[in-house]
């Protein structure tokens, strides 16, 4: 019993990573900023992880991270830890996201790029149908127990790192560039790059968001084997240096 609970636990992290990388791969640095786009097979695979791990439907996710850049840490800013506190940010941010993404008009403003299209439709717009497959086949795993295990400690994380790069990289850190953002190395490898986020505020269209040694984004490193085996191809790699 006891290694059927450690296996689900370390389960739960794998999911949780794989759903923050695909997160800053596709959800970020390729719809949000055009930094990079994936063959088809590759975002259609991603997509559907998406689906299952997380729920979020992608216009909606960058439509509010649209609405973040216009607006950065002033008022419109759906989540900012200056404009709020750093505590409703880290806790709340799940709310703060779901009321902006309320918003019909900003995330068709902000997402006239990305349509809806068949899959979209079909499937991807059904957000608990997605959960609820994703669970199904947790159940299918491990059982009901574990199951409900592996589903509590991936929600925890996935939103507290999710909220974490949006309160921390917000408030606390270093900022080499002028702009509210912060770096925070730590945060990074906890986020495949996402705590480079003063770099990430500086140049939005980067694909890799270390700009100097010994900053590590290990999102890049996957980027960078997607690219090698022509699963993806970079638009945009720029750095700046302080």
């Amino acid at each position: 019993m006891l290694n059927s609970v450690l296996f689900a636990v370390i389960f739960a992290v794998f999911i949780t990573q794989l759903s923050i990388l695909l997160t800053t791969v596709y959800l970020h640095r390729s719809l949000s900023h055009k930094s990079l786009k994936l063959s088809p097979p590759v975002e259609f695979v991603v997509r559907m992880l998406l689906w299952l791990t997380t729920g979020i439907q992608r216009r909606e996710w960058v439509g509010v991270h649209r609405l973040h850049h216009a607006h950065t840490d002033v008022l419109g800013d759906p989540h900012s830890p200056i404009v709020e506190s750093y505590w409703k940010i880290q806790l709340l941010n799940l709310f703060y996201y779901r009321r902006a993404a309320k918003n019909r008009e900003a995330i068709q403003r902000y997402t006239k790029d990305l349509p809806p299209d068949r899959w979209d439709r079909w499937l991807f717009s059904h957000s608990y149908l997605g959960l609820g497959l994703g669970i199904g086949i947790l159940i299918g795993l491990f059982g009901v127990e574990l199951a409900i295990v592996v589903a509590l400690i991936h929600l925890v994380l996935y939103l507290g790192l999710s909220a974490a790069v949006n309160a921390i990289g917000h408030r606390f850190g270093k900022r080499p560039f002028d702009n509210f953002a912060t770096n925070n190395q730590w945060l990074a490898l906890l986020t495949f790059g996402e705590g480079l986020h003063n770099n990430h505020h500086e140049l939005p269209t980067a694909a890799n968001l270390a700009f100097v040694v010994p900053q590590i984004d290990l999102g890049w490193y996957v980027i960078r084997s997607l690219e090698m085996l022509h699963l993806a191809s970079v638009r945009t790699l720029k750095r700046k240096v302080a």
